[in-house]
Protein backbone atom coordinates (compact mmCIF):
# COMPACT_ATOMS: atom_id res chain seq x y z
CA UNK A 1 0.00 0.00 0.00
CA UNK A 2 1.46 3.35 -1.04
CA UNK A 3 0.59 5.35 2.06
CA UNK A 4 2.86 6.43 4.91
CA UNK A 5 3.11 5.09 8.40
CA UNK A 6 0.58 6.64 10.76
CA UNK A 7 3.00 7.87 13.42
CA UNK A 8 3.94 11.53 13.55
CA UNK A 9 7.30 12.60 14.96
CA UNK A 10 7.29 12.50 18.74
CA UNK A 11 10.01 15.11 18.95
CA UNK A 12 12.04 17.23 16.57
CA UNK A 13 15.68 17.92 17.44
CA UNK A 14 17.23 21.33 17.10
CA UNK A 15 18.27 22.40 13.63
CA UNK A 16 21.83 23.11 12.60
CA UNK A 17 22.34 26.34 10.66
CA UNK A 18 22.42 26.10 6.89
CA UNK A 19 25.60 26.19 4.82
CA UNK A 20 27.95 29.10 4.53
CA UNK A 21 27.31 32.25 2.56
CA UNK A 22 27.43 31.67 -1.17
CA UNK A 23 27.16 27.87 -0.98
CA UNK A 24 23.54 27.78 -2.10
CA UNK A 25 21.61 29.61 -4.85
CA UNK A 26 19.79 32.83 -4.04
CA UNK A 27 16.82 31.75 -6.16
CA UNK A 28 15.11 28.65 -4.71
CA UNK A 29 14.99 25.82 -7.23
CA UNK A 30 13.90 22.20 -7.36
CA UNK A 31 16.99 20.02 -7.74
CA UNK A 32 15.48 16.55 -7.40
CA UNK A 33 12.13 14.90 -8.11
CA UNK A 34 11.30 11.73 -6.17
CA UNK A 35 8.59 9.26 -7.17
CA UNK A 36 8.62 6.71 -4.37
CA UNK A 37 5.41 5.15 -5.66
CA UNK A 38 3.62 6.97 -8.47
CA UNK A 39 2.01 5.49 -11.60
CA UNK A 40 4.72 3.34 -13.19
CA UNK A 41 7.53 4.60 -10.93
CA UNK A 42 8.80 3.02 -7.71
CA UNK A 43 11.73 4.26 -5.64
CA UNK A 44 12.73 6.62 -8.46
CA UNK A 45 14.72 9.82 -8.06
CA UNK A 46 15.61 12.23 -10.85
CA UNK A 47 18.27 14.97 -10.57
CA UNK A 48 17.14 18.25 -12.11
CA UNK A 49 19.50 20.85 -13.57
CA UNK A 50 18.74 24.17 -15.19
CA UNK A 51 17.80 22.33 -18.41
CA UNK A 52 16.79 18.70 -17.89
CA UNK A 53 15.62 16.27 -20.55
CA UNK A 54 13.84 13.08 -19.47
CA UNK A 55 14.64 10.61 -22.25
CA UNK A 56 13.20 7.24 -23.13
CA UNK A 57 10.69 5.39 -25.28
CA UNK A 58 6.94 5.67 -25.04
CA UNK A 59 5.63 4.16 -21.82
CA UNK A 60 8.78 4.68 -19.76
CA UNK A 61 7.16 7.28 -17.50
CA UNK A 62 8.32 10.64 -18.85
CA UNK A 63 4.84 12.18 -18.90
CA UNK A 64 3.93 10.83 -15.46
CA UNK A 65 7.13 12.35 -14.02
CA UNK A 66 6.17 15.74 -15.45
CA UNK A 67 2.64 15.27 -14.09
CA UNK A 68 4.02 14.59 -10.61
CA UNK A 69 6.16 17.73 -10.75
CA UNK A 70 3.17 19.82 -11.82
CA UNK A 71 1.09 18.28 -9.02
CA UNK A 72 3.67 19.27 -6.40
CA UNK A 73 3.74 22.77 -7.85
CA UNK A 74 -0.03 23.12 -7.62
CA UNK A 75 -0.10 21.76 -4.08
CA UNK A 76 2.65 24.25 -3.17
CA UNK A 77 0.48 26.99 -4.60
CA UNK A 78 -2.38 26.06 -2.27
CA UNK A 79 -4.62 24.05 -4.60
CA UNK A 80 -6.85 21.39 -3.06
CA UNK A 81 -5.82 17.79 -3.61
CA UNK A 82 -9.06 17.06 -5.47
CA UNK A 83 -8.31 19.72 -8.07
CA UNK A 84 -4.71 18.55 -8.46
CA UNK A 85 -5.56 14.86 -8.89
CA UNK A 86 -8.89 14.58 -10.78
CA UNK A 87 -8.15 10.89 -11.49
CA UNK A 88 -6.18 9.76 -8.42
CA UNK A 89 -6.57 6.08 -9.24
CA UNK A 90 -4.33 6.55 -12.28
CA UNK A 91 -1.53 7.73 -9.97
CA UNK A 92 -1.53 4.58 -7.86
CA UNK A 93 1.10 2.01 -8.91
CA UNK A 94 -0.63 -0.68 -10.92
CA UNK A 95 0.28 -3.59 -8.63
CA UNK A 96 -0.24 -1.73 -5.35
CA UNK A 97 -2.44 -3.81 -3.08
CA UNK A 98 -4.91 -2.30 -0.59
CA UNK A 99 -4.33 -2.67 3.13
CA UNK A 100 -6.79 -4.09 5.65
CA UNK A 101 -8.84 -0.87 5.47
CA UNK A 102 -8.88 -1.12 1.64
CA UNK A 103 -6.65 1.92 1.30
CA UNK A 104 -4.33 2.53 -1.65
CA UNK A 105 -2.29 5.59 -2.53
CA UNK A 106 0.93 7.05 -3.89
CA UNK A 107 4.00 8.98 -2.72
CA UNK A 108 5.87 11.84 -4.37
CA UNK A 109 8.46 14.36 -3.23
CA UNK A 110 11.22 16.76 -4.18
CA UNK A 111 14.25 18.65 -2.92
CA UNK A 112 14.54 22.43 -3.22
CA UNK A 113 17.91 24.15 -2.82
CA UNK A 114 18.22 27.81 -1.89
CA UNK A 115 19.45 30.16 0.84
CA UNK A 116 18.36 27.66 3.51
CA UNK A 117 20.29 24.81 1.91
CA UNK A 118 18.62 21.67 0.54
CA UNK A 119 15.07 21.22 1.87
CA UNK A 120 13.19 17.94 1.30
CA UNK A 121 9.44 17.52 0.93
CA UNK A 122 7.75 14.12 0.83
CA UNK A 123 3.99 13.69 0.47
CA UNK A 124 1.80 10.61 0.79
CA UNK A 125 -1.64 10.72 -0.79
CA UNK A 126 -4.46 8.25 -0.20
CA UNK A 127 -6.39 7.72 -3.41
CA UNK A 128 -8.85 5.06 -2.24
CA UNK A 129 -11.39 4.82 -0.70
CA UNK A 130 -11.30 8.62 -0.56
CA UNK A 131 -8.75 11.16 -1.74
CA UNK A 132 -6.77 12.90 1.00
CA UNK A 133 -3.23 13.81 2.01
CA UNK A 134 -2.38 11.34 4.77
CA UNK A 135 1.28 12.14 5.43
CA UNK A 136 3.80 14.88 4.79
CA UNK A 137 7.37 15.50 5.87
CA UNK A 138 9.43 18.67 5.46
CA UNK A 139 13.07 18.26 6.46
CA UNK A 140 16.47 19.90 6.15
CA UNK A 141 19.89 18.60 7.05
CA UNK A 142 18.37 15.29 8.10
CA UNK A 143 16.14 17.03 10.66
CA UNK A 144 12.34 16.89 10.46
CA UNK A 145 10.79 20.37 10.54
CA UNK A 146 7.18 19.37 9.88
CA UNK A 147 5.52 15.97 9.94
CA UNK A 148 1.87 15.05 9.58
CA UNK A 149 0.02 11.77 9.89
CA UNK A 150 -3.56 10.55 9.66
CA UNK A 151 -4.79 9.65 13.15
CA UNK A 152 -8.55 9.39 12.77
CA UNK A 153 -9.84 8.46 9.28
CA UNK A 154 -13.32 9.69 10.24
CA UNK A 155 -12.13 13.32 10.55
CA UNK A 156 -11.04 15.62 7.67
CA UNK A 157 -7.65 16.51 9.12
CA UNK A 158 -4.23 15.14 9.93
CA UNK A 159 -2.21 15.55 13.11
CA UNK A 160 0.80 17.82 12.56
CA UNK A 161 3.97 18.42 14.57
CA UNK A 162 6.38 21.22 13.73
CA UNK A 163 9.65 22.43 15.21
CA UNK A 164 9.46 25.17 17.83
CA UNK A 165 12.76 25.20 19.81
CA UNK A 166 11.13 27.24 22.58
CA UNK A 167 9.90 26.09 25.97
CA UNK A 168 8.24 23.24 24.10
CA UNK A 169 10.43 21.68 21.36
CA UNK A 170 7.42 20.70 19.24
CA UNK A 171 4.06 22.31 18.51
CA UNK A 172 1.16 20.06 17.58
CA UNK A 173 -2.12 20.83 15.91
CA UNK A 174 -4.55 19.65 13.22
CA UNK A 175 -4.17 20.58 9.55
CA UNK A 176 -6.75 19.93 6.80
CA UNK A 177 -6.22 16.73 4.85
CA UNK A 178 -6.97 18.29 1.45
CA UNK A 179 -4.11 20.84 1.39
CA UNK A 180 -0.34 20.73 1.60
CA UNK A 181 0.68 21.55 5.17
CA UNK A 182 3.93 23.21 4.03
CA UNK A 183 1.92 25.83 2.14
CA UNK A 184 -0.27 26.47 5.22
CA UNK A 185 2.55 26.92 7.75
CA UNK A 186 2.76 30.74 7.44
CA UNK A 187 -0.84 30.83 8.73
CA UNK A 188 -0.10 28.59 11.71
CA UNK A 189 3.46 29.37 12.83
CA UNK A 190 4.05 32.62 14.68
CA UNK A 191 7.78 32.83 14.05
CA UNK A 192 8.59 33.88 17.61
CA UNK A 193 11.49 31.46 18.19
CA UNK A 194 14.55 30.66 16.11
CA UNK A 195 13.15 27.20 15.49
CA UNK A 196 9.85 28.55 14.23
CA UNK A 197 11.63 31.01 11.94
CA UNK A 198 13.70 28.15 10.56
CA UNK A 199 10.54 26.19 9.81
CA UNK A 200 8.98 29.19 8.07
CA UNK A 201 12.12 29.87 6.03
CA UNK A 202 12.31 26.25 4.85
CA UNK A 203 8.61 26.18 3.97
CA UNK A 204 8.89 29.46 2.07
CA UNK A 205 11.89 28.19 0.13
CA UNK A 206 10.00 25.06 -0.89
CA UNK A 207 6.87 26.95 -1.91
CA UNK A 208 8.80 29.56 -3.92
CA UNK A 209 10.78 26.82 -5.68
CA UNK A 210 7.59 24.99 -6.63
CA UNK A 211 5.53 27.98 -7.72
CA UNK A 212 5.73 29.64 -11.16
CA UNK A 213 5.47 26.41 -13.17
CA UNK A 214 4.19 26.43 -16.75
CA UNK A 215 3.21 23.01 -18.11
CA UNK A 216 3.37 23.22 -21.88
CA UNK A 217 2.49 20.86 -24.73
CA UNK A 218 1.63 22.87 -27.89
CA UNK A 219 -1.30 21.52 -29.91
CA UNK A 220 -0.90 22.59 -33.55
CA UNK A 221 -4.44 21.59 -34.45
CA UNK A 222 -5.77 24.32 -32.14
CA UNK A 223 -3.23 26.98 -33.07
CA UNK A 224 -4.29 27.45 -36.68
CA UNK A 225 -7.70 29.06 -36.31
CA UNK A 226 -8.26 32.76 -35.46
CA UNK A 227 -8.86 33.39 -31.76
CA UNK A 228 -10.61 36.16 -29.80
CA UNK A 229 -8.46 38.79 -28.17
CA UNK A 230 -8.29 38.21 -24.45
CA UNK A 231 -5.83 38.37 -21.58
CA UNK A 232 -2.79 37.82 -23.78
CA UNK A 233 -1.54 35.08 -21.42
CA UNK A 234 -0.41 31.92 -23.15
CA UNK A 235 -2.28 28.72 -22.32
CA UNK A 236 -0.51 25.41 -21.82
CA UNK A 237 -1.64 24.07 -25.20
CA UNK A 238 -0.70 27.37 -26.91
CA UNK A 239 -4.18 27.47 -28.46
CA UNK A 240 -4.26 31.27 -28.12
CA UNK A 241 -0.84 31.87 -29.68
CA UNK A 242 -2.16 34.60 -32.02
CA UNK A 243 -3.63 36.57 -29.10
CA UNK A 244 -0.28 36.41 -27.29
CA UNK A 245 1.61 37.57 -30.40
CA UNK A 246 -0.83 40.50 -30.62
CA UNK A 247 0.32 41.51 -27.14
CA UNK A 248 4.04 40.65 -27.02
CA UNK A 249 5.06 42.23 -30.33
CA UNK A 250 4.03 45.65 -29.00
CA UNK A 251 5.34 45.22 -25.45
CA UNK A 252 9.02 44.44 -25.97
CA UNK A 253 10.64 45.04 -29.33
CA UNK A 254 13.99 43.51 -28.35
CA UNK A 255 12.45 40.28 -27.09
CA UNK A 256 10.23 40.07 -30.16
CA UNK A 257 13.23 40.38 -32.45
CA UNK A 258 14.91 37.51 -30.60
CA UNK A 259 11.77 35.48 -31.16
CA UNK A 260 11.71 36.32 -34.88
CA UNK A 261 15.38 35.35 -35.19
CA UNK A 262 14.66 32.00 -33.55
CA UNK A 263 11.71 31.36 -35.89
CA UNK A 264 13.85 32.32 -38.88
CA UNK A 265 16.47 29.76 -37.84
CA UNK A 266 14.00 26.90 -37.56
CA UNK A 267 11.24 27.48 -40.10
CA UNK A 268 11.23 27.10 -43.87
CA UNK A 269 11.28 30.13 -46.16
CA UNK A 270 12.10 33.76 -45.48
CA UNK A 271 10.93 35.15 -42.11
CA UNK A 272 10.94 38.92 -41.67
CA UNK A 273 8.41 39.05 -38.82
CA UNK A 274 5.85 36.96 -36.92
CA UNK A 275 2.76 38.86 -35.88
CA UNK A 276 -0.97 38.82 -35.38
CA UNK A 277 -3.42 40.67 -37.59
CA UNK A 278 -6.93 41.70 -36.66
CA UNK A 279 -9.93 40.24 -38.43
CA UNK A 280 -13.60 41.26 -38.30
CA UNK A 281 -15.47 40.06 -35.24
CA UNK A 282 -12.79 40.85 -32.64
CA UNK A 283 -10.52 37.92 -33.52
CA UNK A 284 -6.87 37.78 -34.56
CA UNK A 285 -4.81 35.31 -36.55
CA UNK A 286 -1.09 34.68 -36.58
CA UNK A 287 0.94 35.25 -39.73
CA UNK A 288 4.54 35.05 -40.89
CA UNK A 289 5.72 38.14 -42.78
CA UNK A 290 7.92 36.96 -45.64
CA UNK A 291 9.55 40.33 -46.35
CA UNK A 292 8.27 40.83 -49.89
CA UNK A 293 4.81 42.01 -48.95
CA UNK A 294 3.52 38.45 -48.70
CA UNK A 295 2.18 36.88 -45.51
CA UNK A 296 1.69 33.22 -44.65
CA UNK A 297 -1.05 32.34 -42.21
CA UNK A 298 0.12 30.19 -39.31
CA UNK A 299 -2.64 27.79 -40.30
CA UNK A 300 -0.57 26.85 -43.35
CA UNK A 301 2.50 25.84 -41.34
CA UNK A 302 3.27 22.23 -40.54
CA UNK A 303 2.79 20.73 -37.10
CA UNK A 304 6.51 20.71 -36.41
CA UNK A 305 6.88 24.37 -37.38
CA UNK A 306 3.99 25.38 -35.14
CA UNK A 307 5.32 23.42 -32.15
CA UNK A 308 8.78 24.90 -32.69
CA UNK A 309 7.39 28.43 -32.95
CA UNK A 310 5.27 28.03 -29.81
CA UNK A 311 8.12 26.59 -27.72
CA UNK A 312 10.43 29.42 -28.80
CA UNK A 313 7.83 31.93 -27.65
CA UNK A 314 7.52 30.14 -24.29
CA UNK A 315 11.29 30.25 -23.74
CA UNK A 316 11.53 33.94 -24.60
CA UNK A 317 8.66 35.20 -22.43
CA UNK A 318 7.99 35.01 -18.70
CA UNK A 319 5.39 34.77 -15.92
CA UNK A 320 3.71 37.97 -17.07
CA UNK A 321 2.86 36.34 -20.40
CA UNK A 322 2.51 32.64 -19.55
CA UNK A 323 -0.50 31.32 -17.63
CA UNK A 324 1.35 30.59 -14.39
CA UNK A 325 0.84 31.15 -10.67
CA UNK A 326 3.79 33.25 -9.43
CA UNK A 327 4.40 33.83 -5.74
CA UNK A 328 3.09 37.38 -5.69
CA UNK A 329 4.42 38.07 -2.20
CA UNK A 330 8.00 37.24 -3.28
CA UNK A 331 10.09 39.67 -5.39
CA UNK A 332 10.44 38.56 -9.01
CA UNK A 333 14.23 38.65 -8.62
CA UNK A 334 13.94 35.73 -6.17
CA UNK A 335 11.74 33.55 -8.40
CA UNK A 336 12.55 31.24 -11.30
CA UNK A 337 10.03 30.17 -13.93
CA UNK A 338 10.03 26.43 -14.59
CA UNK A 339 8.72 25.18 -17.93
CA UNK A 340 7.52 21.57 -18.06
CA UNK A 341 7.57 20.65 -21.75
CA UNK A 342 6.04 17.31 -22.64
CA UNK A 343 7.07 16.13 -26.11
CA UNK A 344 9.89 18.69 -26.28
CA UNK A 345 11.13 17.14 -29.53
CA UNK A 346 7.80 15.90 -30.89
CA UNK A 347 7.36 16.59 -34.60
CA UNK A 348 10.61 18.58 -34.90
CA UNK A 349 13.23 17.94 -37.57
CA UNK A 350 16.93 17.71 -36.56
CA UNK A 351 17.57 21.38 -37.32
CA UNK A 352 14.62 22.56 -35.24
CA UNK A 353 15.59 20.31 -32.32
CA UNK A 354 19.12 21.69 -32.33
CA UNK A 355 18.01 25.31 -32.50
CA UNK A 356 15.42 24.80 -29.76
CA UNK A 357 17.76 23.11 -27.28
CA UNK A 358 20.44 25.75 -27.86
CA UNK A 359 17.89 28.50 -27.25
CA UNK A 360 16.71 26.70 -24.10
CA UNK A 361 20.28 26.31 -22.83
CA UNK A 362 21.01 29.99 -23.48
CA UNK A 363 17.87 31.18 -21.68
CA UNK A 364 18.34 28.76 -18.77
CA UNK A 365 21.95 29.92 -18.41
CA UNK A 366 20.69 33.39 -17.49
CA UNK A 367 19.09 32.02 -14.32
CA UNK A 368 15.54 33.27 -14.87
CA UNK A 369 14.08 30.09 -16.36
CA UNK A 370 14.45 26.34 -15.91
CA UNK A 371 13.19 23.66 -18.28
CA UNK A 372 12.24 20.04 -17.69
CA UNK A 373 11.38 18.43 -21.02
CA UNK A 374 10.46 14.96 -22.21
CA UNK A 375 12.13 13.56 -25.35
CA UNK A 376 12.10 10.14 -26.99
CA UNK A 377 15.85 10.19 -27.57
CA UNK A 378 18.51 12.61 -26.30
CA UNK A 379 21.50 11.59 -28.45
CA UNK A 380 21.06 14.75 -30.52
CA UNK A 381 21.88 17.04 -27.55
CA UNK A 382 25.45 15.76 -27.32
CA UNK A 383 27.82 18.71 -27.28
CA UNK A 384 25.27 21.23 -25.96
CA UNK A 385 26.50 22.65 -22.66
CA UNK A 386 24.20 22.92 -19.65
CA UNK A 387 21.90 19.97 -20.45
CA UNK A 388 21.14 17.28 -17.85
CA UNK A 389 19.88 14.06 -19.48
CA UNK A 390 17.96 11.57 -17.33
CA UNK A 391 17.56 8.25 -19.14
CA UNK A 392 14.30 6.51 -18.21
CA UNK A 393 14.76 3.63 -20.64
CA UNK A 394 13.87 0.23 -19.12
Amino acid sequence: MAVPSSSAAASVPSVAPSGGVGTHPDRPRVTELRLSAFAGHRRAGFPLGTLTLLAGPSGCGKTSALRAYEALARLGGGDAVGAVFPDPGACVPERARPDAQRRRGFRIGCTADGPEGPVRLDVAVQAEPELRIVGERLSAGGVVLLETALRDPSRPWVQAAWHTAGQSPVTRGPLPDDRLGTALLPLRVAGRTAGQRRVLAAAEQMVVALRSVFACDPRPGRMRAPVPTGSGRLLGGCDNLADVLWRTRAECGRRHQQFVAAVRAGCAGAVADVLAEALPGGVVRGVVERGDGFRTELGRLGDGELRYLALCLVLLTGPGVLEVDPAGEVPAAMQTLTVLADGFDRGLDPGQRGELVRLAARMCGRGHIRVVGAVSDASWVEGVDGVTVVDLSP
